[in-house]
């Protein structure tokens, strides 16, 4: 069975990994026949209140708030070599420009935690396919971009869209439910909640993501 990763940054859309992008990111791999192997760095980050949108003097660890989202079934990050799986999915949420990297702060001179950037070199350097929905394309801009100068979406939004290009990457205009597939680099994307408002679209462009990326393996 073909082991795919998805790498979590935590639990809710404004602090982490944004749930129905991640849900729908398991049921597409499970639906495919795959096994899902869930990860998270382990690491603090401040906490949203998912009701007022405020954030609140709180510290939570985002290896132990992603495990909610996997049932508890979650490996560190630092412990998952890409020798172990066949590709790579990145779910959205603020979380991966907030808790995996600083995108959301400092753009495209942003750094990126230092496992999700050895995995992703590590996947790229072996030819293994890597998703990414909704705000995570920002992390393969981030990383990979000036050696490998992939085609990634995040919707229409100009000014992400700049600053990807900025990191050496090249950004493509996509709706919803579509996806863009760079195939020289296995890079498959699709904007998700950075475009969606019905979560029907969302998952149209999700599932189609996550075939694709099966399917380049």
């Amino acid at each position: 069975m073909k082991k795919i990763g998805v790498v979590l940054s935590g639990c809710g859309v404004y602090d982490g990994s944004e749930i129905h992008e991640a849900v729908l990111v398991l049921l597409a791999i499970d639906r495919q026949g795959c096994e899902a192997v869930c990860l998270a760095p382990a690491g603090g980050f401040a906490v949203t209140n998912h009701l007022t949108g405020q954030q609140v003097a709180e510290q939570r660890d985002v290896l132990v708030e992603a495990a909610r989202i996997a049932r508890g079934k979650i490996r560190d990050i630092k412990e998952v070599k890409a020798a172990g799986l066949d590709a790579i999915v990145f779910p959205g949420g603020f979380g991966a420009a907030k808790n995996l990297s600083d995108f959301a702060v400092k753009g495209s001179t942003a750094s990126v935690n230092v496992e999700v950037v050895r995995l992703l070199k590590e996947m790229a350097a072996a030819g293994k396919p890597i998703g990414a929905v909704c705000i995570a394309p920002v992390l393969l801009a981030a990383v990979l971009g000036k050696q490998y100068s992939p085609t990634v979406t995040i919707g229409n939004d100009a000014a992400t869209a700049a600053e990807i290009e900025k990191c050496g990457a090249k950004h493509q205009e996509c709706p919803v439910t579509e996806i863009v597939v760079d195939r020289k680099n296995k890079i498959v994307t699709s904007p998700a909640y950075m475009l969606g408002t019905r979560i029907s679209e969302v998952a149209d462009g999700i599932d189609k993501c996550v075939k694709e990326v099966i399917n380049l393996i």
